[in-house]
């Protein structure tokens, strides 16, 4: 899973040409020149809007800023989106080349998707126990502190933060009013991360990690400065704002919780997971479509999975089987240290077996770290998060350490393939490499592809030496059941009305995960409609172009080539990665 401390900036559509244009013409040279400015403009004002996002990319001019978050700035967004699009309406599609109109067309569609999505008012919920405002100091994690202005703008971005989190606390009173919460099951989640930021003294605050070791190139009197202030701006900054925010949720928003766990529940919320679904499948398919293929995965997999019991010799119900796969310390790390030492072993098992499925490999490296123990109780088994746009920070696979003895061994293999190589990591180190490609494009994040992408990875374990032990091939199976269980349990509670309960007895009934996953998956499934059904729908159509192209190819088949042409473009939707799979292999046979 793909993570970030504000997920939806990963998906800004906003772009910088870093190349030469093609000889389309005096009229066509035009056209894409007023393309290439507008891509630019609206990259700028992305950047400007969001500086978080900047400062996740490497771009440090808006360091010292949190963006404005009031109903007259999102008000403003919306306009610029519209005057973007109204600006785009103005260029001649037809008089582009052929590359340039693919760049028209996906533009457009992120920006139709923006103004879609302000209707549905989705910046209502802003927060939930993933990631928001509480969790705001984990953005250390991505900024780089080496010279003296990298800590005196934290510093001016502690100054403000009061103002950041009154605007905050301005939209989730306006999410009250509108009906537009989360559930009060996933408020009482995000409540004691906010509690966790009540420290008694700066010092202790997340958001002064960076005083505690100043880099050398600081002189010693600037540095005890840049520690005074920073604490100074926590004392009266952060922590009374936390206090305020606190107050707020106990006070005002938790009692205020919808009690139903689906969005359908909320106003238009049918129509809005709808649209959800449109957009994180990049399909037609609704919700019910969605609903009855996860029922027929699962039982496909379910006959995959009874096949591994029956090799094990396992005499029991499935039932059993699963409850001795989550119960037997057989399958258990007992610390920590032991299950991260053995995530780091084995991610560097499988980099050297990549070139036998690969032609082309990311040159930017990842690293296998702890997720942060504030949020590893509420938070899934493992996420990724992508390298800086600039090249200076690696890409770094997260894995969580919280209670090894619910970290079965037996999963290892299927979840590092699909966060970090050749899943996560190899694919969006790639794309961020495509140097031709425009800014958008480099950085843009179609789930059901990148998704799509990291669950089919988890089949070419074989490939990779991997899975050789039938438990963890049964993992991998879990893993893919996983996927399957999620369109089922997504559109049963946000379309058809189901129970959290309803859910997680579903999926301890068809998976063998363990029960704190799985109960912590379901929130985020309640949390995040619609983001989970694109793993399956995407890996299901990465799967049947690859049978597509083995088949009309023959022994011409390449599996190298296949890849390298699945990624050659970056994130696509999938009907346009369809063609241009379609066109490789029409380029393959008319070389025979």
């Amino acid at each position: 899973m793909l993570h970030s401390h504000r997920n939806w900036l990963l998906a800004l559509a906003a772009a910088l040409f870093l190349g030469g244009c093609a000889t389309t013409g005096q009229q066509g040279a035009a056209e894409v020149e007023k393309l290439h400015a507008l891509f630019e403009d609206a990259w700028q004002q992305d950047l400007a809007r969001s500086p978080t996002f900047a400062s996740w990319l490497g771009d440090k001019r808006f360091n010292d800023q949190w963006g404005e978050f009031t109903p007259e700035s999102l008000q403003a967004e919306n306009e610029a989106n519209r005057a973007i699009l109204a600006r785009l309406g103005e260029i001649d599609r037809d008089a582009l080349p052929a590359e340039e109109r693919l760049n028209y067309d996906l533009f457009k569609e992120e920006y139709e998707q923006r103004l879609e999505s302000f209707e549905h008012r989705s910046y209502l919920i802003p927060i939930n126990q993933r990631g928001g405002i509480q969790t705001t100091d984990e953005m250390l994690e991505t900024l780089r502190f080496t010279e003296l202005k990298d800590y005196e703008d934290w510093i001016k971005r502690l100054e403000t933060f009061d103002t950041y989190m009154d605007q905050t606390i301005g939209i989730l009173r306006l999410g009250i009013e509108a009906g537009r919460t989360q559930p009060r099951i996933i408020n009482e989640r995000i409540l004691p991360q906010i509690e966790a930021q009540l420290v008694d003294s700066p010092e202790e605050s997340g958001f002064y990690r960076p005083f505690k070791e100043i880099v050398a190139d600081v002189p010693a009197a600037e540095q005890e400065r840049l520690r005074r202030e920073a604490r100074q701006a926590i004392q009266d900054s952060v922590i009374p704002a936390f206090q305020r925010f606190a107050k707020f949720f106990r006070e005002e928003y938790l009692p205020a919780s919808r009690p139903a766990v689906g969005i359908g529940s909320t106003p238009n919320g049918k129509e809005y997971y709808a649209m959800l679904a449109r957009h994180y499948t990049t399909t037609d398919l609704t919700p019910e479509e969605i609903h009855q293929i996860g029922l027929g995965e699962v039982a496909r997999i379910r006959k995959e999975m009874d096949k591994i019991i029956r090799q094990v010799g396992f005499k029991g119900s499935f039932g059993e089987f699963l409850t001795f796969l989550r119960t037997d310390p057989q399958f258990y790390y007992k610390t920590p240290e032991e299950l991260l030492e053995a995530y780091r072993a084995l991610s560097k098992r499988i980099d050297p077996e990549l070139v036998k499925l690969f032609g082309k490999l990311p040159r930017t490296p990842y690293g296998v770290i702890p997720i942060p123990d504030s949020i590893a109780p509420d938070t899934t088994t493992a996420y990724y998060m992508p390298p800086a746009g600039d090249g200076s920070r690696a890409g770094y696979y997260y894995v969580n350490l919280y209670k090894p003895e619910t970290r079965p061994k037996y999963e290892m293999e299927a979840l590092s393939i699909h966060e970090a190589v050749p899943g996560h990591h190899l694919q969006i180190a790639l794309q961020q490499e495509l140097g031709e490609l425009p800014m958008f494009r480099r950085f843009g994040r179609y789930t059901a592809f990148v998704e799509g992408w990291g669950l089919y990875s988890e089949s070419l374990g074989e490939d990779l030496g991997l899975y050789k032990d039938p438990y963890s091939k049964f993992g991998q199976l879990t893993y893919e059941m996983w996927r399957a269980v999620r369109l089922v349990v997504d559109t049963g509670m946000h379309y058809r009305g189901w129970t959290r309960q309803q859910a997680i007895d579903f999926f301890m009934e068809n998976a063998a995960k363990t029960e704190l996953d799985i109960i912590n998956e379901i929130d985020r499934y309640i949390a995040w409609p619609g983001q989970a059904l694109a793993y399956k729908i995407g890996e299901l159509k990465i799967k049947e172009l690859r049978k597509r192209a083995e088949t009309e190819l023959g022994d011409k088949f390449d599996i190298r080539a296949f890849h390298d042409t699945v990624l050659g473009s970056g994130a696509l939707p999938l009907d346009i990665l369809e063609r241009n799979v379609d066109a490789w292999i029409a380029e393959i046979k008319a070389q025979s």
